[in-house]
């Protein structure tokens, strides 16, 4: 972390305009925050801002507009969120990127915070454009990054922006890249990999990486079936994607040639429907209209006794349909059992992913892992080893 600049909150920024880039792309129902977890994970230091008398000025995006005004995509539920939750007054600013919204920022009393509306509105945002970073810049004096989880892209308010402010990172991004250095680097073995999601094509490269640096790779969710089906066994009329043996086969011979053990489900349970009734099954059990939904109490009890014998565990994809919860028990026994060990035996746990979380939401489980990342594919990219262009401009010259 030393070749990155942070943000230090002993620095005086009392009067100072602080510019913070947040990730506030959260689920919104009937104009209302449906899932607050993004949110929460800033407050803490947001109100800090606040009580040390700043004037924040937070900057988001939400959804894809395509540099259009969708009203859908407006951030003002977000706006009314923060206005009940943060200790500060809260303003929103709906109009253009100009002098006047430089004003509006320099009229803020210390301690208020004022919330632009979603940066994408603006096609200047996505194309990185430098006249508008600067127009952004001159919203503040300093700029912290804390949107972790958006610095894989490289726009305005990313990327170009640093170009033209005195610019950090926050102690979210920070807390981000330390978790991928724990799995990557500063890493206490021997650690294991839980990987779900639907597709192996889209986490090829992060399968391929990880099998290099883990001593164990386990397969859940809808990707593990076509593991399973390139083992020569039934999945019925489970999700499975089309033409993916070769890319299993690539990843079971660079994991056999890494030493890299992969795990994949013993058994299942299975139903002729999403919204259906659970029936276990071994493989060798699943007929042609079964969908395997979760994995079954063997696999269960391997992937425990994996997590036990092991001193690290990343896991991102829940195991099964949690959706519906007669499909939810293996993703809740992963979490119950990285939990406990975290807790009782120090294992150092990071989980992330938008349906992992969802997954174990509301279980009071996910306070207890060593960290939660809400930075989806962000954090897969730098897990591969890429050099993501929002942190690679944060580093020290």
């Amino acid at each position: 972390m030393s070749d990155l600049k942070i943000f230090n909150s002993n620095n005086s920024i009392h009067g100072k305009r602080i510019i913070v880039r947040l990730d506030l792309n959260v689920p919104i129902k009937n104009s209302k925050v449906e899932d607050n977890t993004r949110i929460k994970i800033v407050e803490p230091f947001l109100n800090e801002l606040i009580k040390n008398k700043a004037k924040v000025i937070l900057l988001s995006h939400l959804g894809r507009p395509k540099g259009k005004v969708v009203l859908d995509l407006s951030l003002k539920p977000v706006f009314e969120y923060l206005e009940k939750n943060l200790n500060g007054k809260v303003y929103f600013y709906k109009k253009n990127i100009d002098k006047q919204a430089i004003d509006a920022t320099k009229n803020l009393n210390p301690g208020d915070v004022i919330l632009f509306e979603n940066t994408r509105f603006f096609p200047e945002e996505e194309k990185d454009d430098e006249i508008f970073a600067l127009n952004l810049s001159k919203l503040g004096d300093i700029y912290i990054n804390e949107a972790f989880s958006c610095s894989h892209r490289k726009q305005a308010s990313i990327n170009k922006i640093t170009k033209f402010i005195d610019s950090y990172g926050g102690p979210t991004l920070e807390k981000e890249i330390e978790s991928i250095n724990l799995i990557t680097k500063n890493k206490k073995k021997p650690v294991s990999c839980i990987i779900g999601g639907s597709k192996v094509s889209t986490k090829i490269e992060i399968l391929l990486s990880l099998s290099e640096k883990v001593e164990n790779l386990i397969v859940v969710g809808a990707m593990a079936n076509n593991f399973i089906k390139f083992k020569g066994m039934n999945v019925g009329s489970s999700l499975i994607e089309g033409g993916s043996d070769k890319t299993v086969k690539k990843i079971i011979e660079f994991a056999e040639k890494n030493q890299c053990k992969i795990i994949i489900p013993l058994d299942c349970v299975t139903s002729t429907k999403t919204n259906g009734e659970p029936t276990y099954k071994s493989l060798k059990e699943v007929g042609s209209k079964d969908m395997i939904l979760d994995i079954g109490k063997k696999t269960i009890d391997l992937i425990n006794k994996t997590i036990d014998n092991s001193n690290t565990v990343f896991w991102n994809g829940p195991a099964g349909y949690y959706e519906n919860k007669n499909f939810s028990t293996g993703s809740l026994s992963i979490a119950k059992k990285i939990a406990e060990n975290t807790k009782s035996k120090s294992l150092i746990s990071i989980v992330g992913g938008g349906d992992t979380i969802a997954a174990i939401k509301n279980t009071g489980l996910e306070k207890l892992f060593t960290h939660l990342s809400t930075a989806g594919g962000a954090f897969l990219e730098s897990l591969e080893g890429k050099e993501l262009p929002g942190i690679k401009v944060l580093k020290k010259n």
